[in-house]
């Protein structure tokens, strides 16, 4: 008798280790700050009334390396993960997530091309800027203003990454969108792009977080900076009154991804909730980044439409960034960046 007990918590023991996601809640990791912010009050909180069900977070600042970790030791806890579209074609070519399919997925009718990946749905299409503060500067309009340290004397925020600086590098030299990664793709335009970050290289502070330029505005440690269209409303929502140049606006996507070994069902529940038309329009207008279902773009108000990243005048001289080149590249290139960073 004692033998089979001992047995029978065996076998209980050994399915509770092998389902550890049954045992727990959900669990959605995003990049922190104010776009969290307003996923959790459009997004996650509406979910979590709809489902009946609660719904943990947590926040990270980006990479593969934990996702890596935990899917190729089983103890995957992240469930569905804000991902960049660079890094979640890197952890899908890694056999780290799951994969999408298109066929059967309830809102894939309504979500733009684009947003349509092997291991992720679109989540919003967000912007880098160029943003300073409206009660302190004047005047800004282009990459090439901030490069003008005589007439804008002050520190400079750049995100301390090669990807999209070296872009804002060329930009500010003269470089057409349209050539940007023609240019880049050789090693004459990558020693363009860092001759002309050396110009202003002592002015820089780089920011890690996206929460750090607009903190830096507001204390005046920077007079000008890159940063993500909707922190920059976010903080305008609070009282400041900060200006941006959509001139050569950077603009990419960010995508949901589900890691291999978590809730998997549940997640994708979540991820075709978060999708679906009107908890998108609620997102757009709370942070104003791009929708990527189709049918929440003519639901949103006339009033935040013109200040999306997709509205037709910010998309007036763009740069789209280019996945597939950093995929390529971005090694490579960052490794440079980080020894020029650190002479």
């Amino acid at each position: 008798m004692r033998t089979r007990f001992i047995a029978m918590m065996a076998t209980v023991a050994s399915i509770a280790a092998a389902t550890p996601a049954l045992a727990r809640d959900l669990t959605v990791v995003g990049f922190g700050g104010a776009t969290q912010d307003a996923m959790r009050e459009t997004l996650f909180k509406p979910y979590e009334k709809k489902a009946g069900a609660k719904l943990l977070e947590e926040s990270y600042t980006g990479g593969i390396a934990k996702v890596k970790a935990m899917v190729e030791t089983g103890t995957t806890t992240w469930d569905v993960v804000q991902m960049d579209e660079n890094e979640m074609i890197l952890a899908c070519d890694q056999g780290l997530l799951e994969p999408f399919d298109w066929k059967t997925l309830p809102n894939a009718a309504d979500i733009i091309a684009p947003a349509k990946s092997d291991c992720g749905v679109g989540a919003f299409v967000w912007s880098e800027i160029l943003a300073y503060d409206g009660d302190k500067t004047s005047g800004v309009t282009s990459w090439a203003d901030f490069w003008d340290v005589k007439k804008w004397p002050g520190k400079r925020g750049l995100r301390k990454q090669a990807r999209m600086t070296l872009e804002i590098g060329l930009l500010a030299d003269g470089v057409k969108p349209e050539e940007i990664y023609k240019v880049l793709a050789t090693k004459e335009g990558q020693d363009r792009a860092f001759a002309k970050l050396d110009e202003i290289k002592p002015y820089i502070q780089w920011w890690e977080s996206g929460a750090q330029p607009t903190e830096w505005l507001a204390s005046g440690e920077v007079v000008m900076t890159s940063t993500y269209n909707g922190r920059v409303i976010a903080a305008n929502h609070e009282g400041k009154n900060f200006k941006m140049s959509w001139t050569n606006q950077l603009y990419a996507m960010d995508f949901w991804a589900i890691p291999k070994g978590g809730n998997t069902e549940k997640a994708f529940d979540l991820v075709n909730y978060m999708t679906s038309p009107a908890p998108q329009k609620a997102f757009a207008e709370k942070i104003v980044y791009g929708v990527t279902n189709a049918k929440a773009t003519a639901d949103i108000s006339a009033e935040i439409a013109p200040q999306l990243p997709t509205a037709e005048q910010n998309m007036a001289g763009a740069l789209a960034l280019s996945t597939p080149f950093w995929v390529d590249h971005e090694e490579e290139i960052q490794q440079r960046f980080n020894r020029w960073v650190a002479q």
